[in-house]
């Protein structure tokens, strides 16, 4: 090997260490279940804190200027998140993934550790968060670009499915585990949003360094770094575009008519098929692309991507009909209902830690196709489900869809997961996590940019006549309503999402209030009036988002049974001996027909 990475100290990594006992992967899942379920409920614990983090901070978000601030805190993770694991998965091919995992663990605790101890105020406090945040990102995706390449290395292929399955669905438990834990905990105060990882990843650096081998031995090579910087700027220039999108721009709800948007996407879709082309070029690549030649990988990854968009679009509008109209129908006060938002979401969390586990196990046996395409029939369903109700919903009805969509996914992802690891031989398993994982992260980045652009889209039709009439019908001046009423709809939403009164927010800013009856301005900034007021707008928008997800659930459906029948690729372990992973053989012509 030559170049910069060819020390001794990184080319011991690819060396095995001394053998491990037969308890030693049951340390493995246990380790990197902590791992992923830490770094995913990082991902989303700020959203139900953001009111309380940016009061602690002495920022309005919503004020112009500032919506920037409030974007990056939201999607700065999850993008780092989708660029950077599949190149942290290859490191981990070439220079041994525990030792990846364990330098992402020590990142991430420091990264924790910075967080809680902002030192500044206003502008300059969000830039701090949103910076250490970014660091915490990387530290996550060396995590979660790792964790299941070492687990299917531990793992004999006949357990495979289960460790995977509680692996995984630990992982997607956590990003609405982090919603409720956000919730509580910014309730006591806003820095404890950020303590709460402290000690949890103090504790897995130590026991991470102390525990875990390598079991794999590492396949030698240079690093891509035409490949690095064309995945990694195409991909994040086309998501942060794709995030700018939702912002209005000129007279439109949307930013998609922006040339800044337009080049993000254009330029971004323009490196990636440019990293397509250099990897199919240089001797070695970043990511062999011949891999997508492998049917359940291919099929896997796809089926994993829409999956995730749907989820995605799923969490944040229910959290905005929930924080929005649902809730304060009940009486919830608006700054309460972040926390009661995640508490009301349970169910689909429930779903999840019923539904991964046993499927994986089951997936073992019987095969990973049978029970993903079940599993996205049954999230297809539940989103129909949740189309047929009523704005003002009974929750009874509402927990069981929540559940189904649970148990849904939770019968997808852990045998998708077995499915794609087990379709790819040993040497390659770091960056196909990471891929994985890449398509995961995209999903959920992708999700806020489509869903609130047709959630907007849906809003913008209806709701500037109705909120219009609605306030001068309780005596605001028709002038102060028809400036409420164009303001752009995705800052209802973001107010909505904050926990704030989005009429006195709409209307706090130019005194509006000031010239109605303290009866009025009872009304108007109670419980009920915005709820009853856009609830017709908002259910229009609903029927356009739920129906995509529907749909794009049972593509994933398609996808799920086209991946082939139930047996191993050549080059993966047999099934009547552990998964060590020794290196083969890159391969020329990877198998289509793994399970």
């Amino acid at each position: 090997m030559k170049g910069p990475f060819a020390f001794g100290a990184l080319r011991s990594a690819r060396r095995k260490d001394t053998p491990v006992g037969p308890g030693y992967k049951w340390v493995a899942l246990s380790n990197t279940t902590l791992g992923v379920l830490i770094a995913t409920m990082d991902a989303s614990i700020v959203i139900i804190s953001l009111p309380a983090i940016f009061r602690g901070i002495g920022l309005d978000p919503l004020a112009p200027g500032n919506i920037g601030y409030l974007l990056w805190m939201i999607l700065g993770y999850l993008l780092v998140s989708a660029v950077l694991v599949v190149v942290l998965g290859r490191l981990g091919d070439m220079f041994g993934r525990v030792r990846i995992y364990n330098l992402g663990f020590l990142i991430f605790a420091c990264a924790s550790v910075a967080l809680s101890l902002d030192p500044f105020r206003a502008g300059a406090g969000a830039l701090w968060l949103i910076i250490w945040r970014i660091v915490q990102a990387f530290g996550g995706s060396m995590l979660t670009a790792n964790s299941a390449a070492i687990l299917t290395d531990a793992f004999p292929a006949r357990q495979r499915g289960m460790a995977l399955g509680i692996n995984q669905i630990t992982a997607l438990a956590g990003q609405f585990l982090g919603l409720l834990a956000g919730g509580l905990l910014a309730v006591v105060d806003w820095r404890a949003v950020f303590w709460v990882s402290v000690p949890v990843s103090v504790t897995g650096t130590i026991w991470s360094y102390l525990s875990l081998r390598e079991t794999a031995t590492g396949r030698p090579g240079r690093v891509d770094w035409l490949g690095n910087l064309t995945f990694a700027v195409g991909a994040g220039i086309l998501l942060a575009g794709i995030t700018y999108g939702i912002q209005p721009y000129g007279d439109s709800a949307t930013g998609w008519g922006n040339p800044w948007v337009l080049t993000g996407l254009i330029g971004g879709a323009a490196l990636l098929l440019l990293f397509c082309f250099v990897e199919t070029r240089v001797a070695e690549p970043m990511f062999n692309l011949a891999l997508f030649k492998v049917r359940a990988f291919a099929a896997g990854n796809l089926a994993a991507l829409l999956t995730a968009i749907a989820r995605g679009g799923l969490q944040f509008m229910l959290i905005i009909w929930l924080q929005g109209i649902w809730l304060p129908l009940h009486g919830y006060d608006f700054e309460d209902t972040p926390l009661w938002a995640g508490v009301f979401m349970l169910p689909l969390t429930v779903g999840f830690l019923i539904a991964g586990p046993v499927s994986g196990f089951l997936s073992d046996r019987f095969g990973a196709r049978l029970f993903s395409t079940a599993g996205l029939l049954v999230v297809a369903a539940s989103f129909l489900g949740l189309l047929a109700l009523p704005v003002n919903f009974d929750y009874g009805l509402f927990a069981a869809l929540l559940l189904l969509n649970g148990l849904g996914q939770g019968m997808f992802s852990a045998p998708n997961t077995s499915s794609i690891m087990g379709s790819v031989q040993p040497e390659y398993r770091g960056v196909a996590s990471g891929m994985r994982s890449t398509f995961q992260n995209s999903g959920t980045a992708l999700s806020i940019g489509v869903f609130f652009s047709l959630m907007v889209s849906g809003l913008a039709s209806s709701l500037p006549g109705t909120l219009s009439s609605g306030l001068q019908a309780h005596g605001v001046p028709a002038g102060a309503a028809e400036h409420a009423a164009s303001l752009p709809p995705v800052s209802t939403l973001f107010a909505t999402f904050l926990g704030n009164n989005p009429i006195q927010h709409l209307l706090a800013s130019d005194g509006s209030l000031g010239h109605v009856s303290a009866a009025q301005r009872a009304t108007l900034t109670g419980h009920s009036f915005f709820p009853q007021l856009v609830s017709g707008p908002f259910h229009h928008g609903l029927t356009i988002v739920f129906s995509v997800a529907a749909g794009m659930a049972l593509v994933s459906a398609v996808a799920s049974a086209l991946r082939g029948s139930h047996h191993a690729a050549p080059g993966s372990p047999r099934k009547d001996r552990p998964a060590t992973g020794m290196a083969r053989p890159a391969p020329q012509a990877p198998n289509n027909s793994a399970s």
